[in-house]
C-alpha cells in the first residue's frame, strides 16, 4: 500500500492502524507477550515506563513485559488499555509517527474501574507487506511533568 497525502488513503490507514491497535492491545490485556512482541519490528524497540531503558528485539520485549507484570502474580486484576485520538503524520521515509491518547483502566473483582496512568503514546511504524509493525514506542506518561 502507498502512503500518500490524499484523504482516501488517509482514511483507509487510519483503518488499517486502528485494527492493528485493537489486536494489539487485546495480546497486552490478556498477557499473551509473544503475540504482542510479534506486532514489533525484529528490532523493534518499546519503553512504556519513565525511567525504564527501552528493551530491544522481539525477545527483550517479552523479557520487559514479564518482569513488569510479576507485579500482579497473584492480583486478581484486570488492566484495558484505551488508544483513542489516534493522529497520524506519513513520513517521507515511508514510516509512519502515530501519536495516540491512551488510558490503563484497572478493575479488581467486586472494586470499581480505576484509570491510571494516563499516557500519550508516541509509535514509529512500517509497513511490512501492507501489515503494520512497530519500529518503536514510547509512552509518556501525564502524571510524570
Amino acid at each position: 500500500m502507498s502512503i500518500t497525502a490524499d484523504f482516501a488513503s488517509l482514511t483507509e490507514l487510519h483503518s488499517l492502524v486502528q485494527h492493528f491497535y485493537a489486536h494489539q492491545m487485546h495480546h497486552l490485556d490478556e498477557r499473551r507477550f509473544e503475540e504482542y512482541a510479534a506486532t514489533f519490528t525484529e528490532d523493534g524497540e518499546f519503553q512504556h515506563s519513565p525511567g525504564v531503558e527501552p528493551a530491544r528485539g522481539r525477545a527483550g520485549i517479552v523479557d520487559e513485559l514479564v518482569r513488569f507484570h510479576k507485579k500482579f502474580d497473584g492480583d486478581p486484576v484486570r488492566r484495558r488499555h484505551w488508544f483513542n485520538q489516534t493522529a497520524l503524520d506519513p513520513r517521507p521515509d515511508g514510516t509512519v509517527r502515530s501519536t495516540v491518547y491512551a488510558l490503563v483502566v484497572t478493575v479488581r473483582p467486586g472494586g470499581k474501574p480505576e484509570i491510571s496512568p494516563s499516557c500519550t503514546v508516541h509509535d514509529v511504524l512500517v509497513l511490512d507487506g501492507g501489515r503494520p509493525a512497530l519500529k518503536s514506542r514510547t509512552i509518556s506518561h501525564d502524571q510524570v511533568f
